[in-house]
């Protein structure tokens, strides 16, 4: 990645949107997000679970938390599969922030000093049924692990619920996906169903409007992986610690949550 991709994001762009954005994240959502002022100064991955299918509301929740707190000035970047990069929706994505979910695109841009977010699970994650809303998997990915050893930058794990209550996920359909003839094209073993409003059934839910679910997110304790787990760590053992630190704090949001969708 190349500074050039850096300044693509602008701020002055996002400072305009901001104000829409924030409407339909508190109005559509009624978006909570507590605690975002314990991300550190300089760089940060920040390391979420990823909910919502093809509407995730993670990454705009998180970045009106973000610049409300930080100011839109502060760098905040999002690594994202490469289909936000195609069309007429690349210029879009880029001035927001996004960059491309690879290792040099992480490192680079936590170089520079600024937080970045990734959700390691990724469309696994995103598309899991709703019997396990409310459950950390990453699929067995992580590379975020190394990326923050890298870079040398503190883990901020974080947390939200309600995002997978947006429609009704059934299956990901891995056993359709590994044999669907778009597997190459769409970069997914994945061909998950979803049940929603107005159109009930459809592969991943699509066309489908997401129903205004409450959306809390939980902002956690910076982990600085050396200090905590030593100057060389096993991967598997900090993967296994951020996820069950993740997994805590869901529960906490699960057991206030009174109603579905309502909150």
């Amino acid at each position: 990645m190349s500074a050039d991709l850096l300044a693509e994001r602008d701020p002055a762009y996002i400072a305009r949107a901001l104000p829409l954005l924030k409407l339909a994240m508190k109005g559509w959502f009624r978006s909570e997000v507590r605690d975002v002022d314990r991300v550190p100064d300089g760089g940060a991955l920040m390391v979420g679970n990823h909910s919502g299918g093809l509407m995730a509301m993670d990454v705009p929740i998180l970045a009106v938390a973000f610049a409300d707190t930080f100011g839109a000035e502060r760098p905040l970047y999002c690594l994202a599969h490469d289909l936000l990069f195609t069309g007429p929706a690349d210029a879009f994505f880029r001035k927001f922030g996004f960059v491309p979910a690879d290792r040099a695109s992480a490192e680079e841009v936590l170089a520079s000093g600024a937080v970045t977010m990734v959700f390691p699970g990724g469309d696994y994650d995103t598309f899991r049924p709703t019997l396990t809303a409310n459950t950390i998997d990453f699929g067995g990915r992580k590379g975020y692990v190394r990326t923050a050893l890298r870079a040398g930058v503190p883990i901020v794990p974080v947390v939200s619920i309600g995002g997978q209550e947006a429609q009704l996920h059934l299956t990901r359909g891995e056993w359709i996906g590994r044999r669907s003839p778009l597997r190459k094209v769409m970069r997914t073993d994945l061909m998950p169903f979803a049940v929603g409003f107005p159109f009930g059934l459809m592969p991943a839910g699509l066309g489908n409007i997401p129903l205004p679910t409450k959306i809390v997110t939980q902002v956690l304790d910076p982990i600085d992986v050396e200090a905590d787990f030593g100057p060389d760590p096993d991967i598997a053992e900090v993967d296994e610690a951020v996820r069950a630190r993740m997994q805590a704090a869901l529960d906490d949001l699960a057991a206030q949550r009174r109603f579905p969708v309502l909150g």
